[in-house]
């Protein structure tokens, strides 16, 4: 079993400027240092709330804010969207073309021959 490794203030810092400064991309950080993503994207929480001994980034924290509702915005735009598209088919009229499992289309009506008559 793999021990827990802790990491230094210091080198979470370090690693999540570099991050920001756009000199080396997720992938390559997360490859480099051998951490996973999601490590990577907690530390860079954490960085900007100012848990690394380092003043909070005020505009790195804002532009998190906007991200997290972006994504919100999007997923409430589908959701939307899919809600309307439900409620014009609810209000469109009933076929009658036989593929409708409606009670008005042809599978109501009753046999005439079988054991019933």
């Amino acid at each position: 079993m793999k021990t827990q490794r802790r990491f230094r203030p210091e080198f979470k810092r370090q690693v999540i400027e570099e991050l920001l400064s756009g000199i080396s991309s997720p992938a390559q950080i997360i490859r480099r240092y051998e951490i996973s993503s999601g490590l990577l994207y907690h530390w860079k929480q954490q960085y900007a709330k100012g848990a690394f001994e380092n003043p909070p980034d005020k505009t790195a924290a804002l532009e998190e804010r906007v991200r997290q509702l972006e994504q919100l915005v999007g997923k409430l735009t589908l959701e939307n969207e899919f809600l309307k598209k439900a409620v014009q088919r609810s209000c469109e009229p009933v076929r009658k073309n036989g593929n409708s499992l409606s009670g008005t289309g042809t599978l109501s009506k009753v046999s005439k021959g079988g054991a019933n008559s």
